[in-house]
C-alpha cells in the first residue's frame, strides 16, 4: 500500500463514528442557534443574533473537518431540516437554499480535511464555497423558479450582515482544530 493510501486510511472514521458525529452535529445545528436566539430575545434584538453570527454553520463545519465530507453533507443536509421542525426556523422559504449550502459547507470542509494548509485557509476556502453554493441556491430560486419570498439582493444582505459570524468561525476554528489535531497527536 502507498503511503498516501496508509494516510487516508489511518485520517478516516467507522461508518458507525461518522454517523454518530453527522448526528451530533445535526443536534448541534438545532440547538446552537437557539441559544443565540434566546440571547437575542433577552437583548431585544430577536432572531437577528442568529442571522449575524450563523451559529448553525458552527458544528457542520467541524463535523466535516473532524469526521469527513460525508458526515458534514449529510449533517449539513439535515441539520437545517432538523431546526426547522423543532424550531420553524429557518423559515419554509429558506430551508431549502439553507439545506443546500450547509451541505455544501459540510462536503467542502471533509474534502479540505487533509489538505495540507493552514485552518484558516481552509475555513476561508470552505466560506467561499458555501456562499457560492447559497448564492447559487437564492438565483435558482428567484429565476428559475420564481420565488417571490427570496430576493437576489439576499446574497449581498446575508454576507454583510453574516461577517460578525464569519469573523467567528475564522477565529473560532483554527482554535478548536489545533486542539483536535494536537489530542490526535498525543493518541499516536
Amino acid at each position: 500500500m502507498s503511503t498516501l493510501s496508509n494516510t487516508m486510511a489511518k485520517s478516516r472514521l467507522s461508518v458507525k463514528s461518522q454517523t454518530i458525529a453527522a448526528i451530533l452535529a445535526i443536534i448541534g445545528a438545532a440547538a446552537v442557534p437557539q441559544l443565540f436566539h434566546v440571547m437575542g430575545t433577552v437583548s431585544g434584538l430577536g432572531t437577528s443574533l442568529g442571522e449575524t453570527f450563523l451559529p448553525m454553520h458552527l458544528p457542520i463545519i467541524l463535523v466535516g473537518f473532524i469526521a469527513g465530507p460525508y458526515a458534514g453533507a449529510v449533517a449539513g443536509l439535515l441539520g437545517p431540516l432538523a431546526s426547522h421542525f423543532t424550531t420553524g426556523m429557518p423559515v419554509s422559504f429558506m430551508l431549502p437554499v439553507m439545506m443546500l449550502e450547509l451541505c455544501a459547507y459540510g462536503a467542502f470542509a471533509g474534502l479540505l480535511k487533509d489538505v495540507k494548509l493552514p485552518n484558516i485557509a481552509k475555513i476561508l476556502l470552505v466560506q467561499i464555497g458555501g456562499r457560492a453554493v447559497r448564492a447559487a441556491a437564492v438565483l435558482i430560486a428567484v429565476y428559475a423558479l420564481g420565488s417571490e419570498n427570496i430576493k437576489a439582493a439576499s446574497i449581498w444582505t446575508s454576507i454583510a450582515v453574516g461577517v460578525p459570524g464569519l469573523v467567528l468561525q475564522w477565529t473560532f476554528m483554527p482554535l478548536l482544530l489545533y486542539r483536535i489535531e494536537r489530542l490526535k497527536k498525543n493518541e499516536q
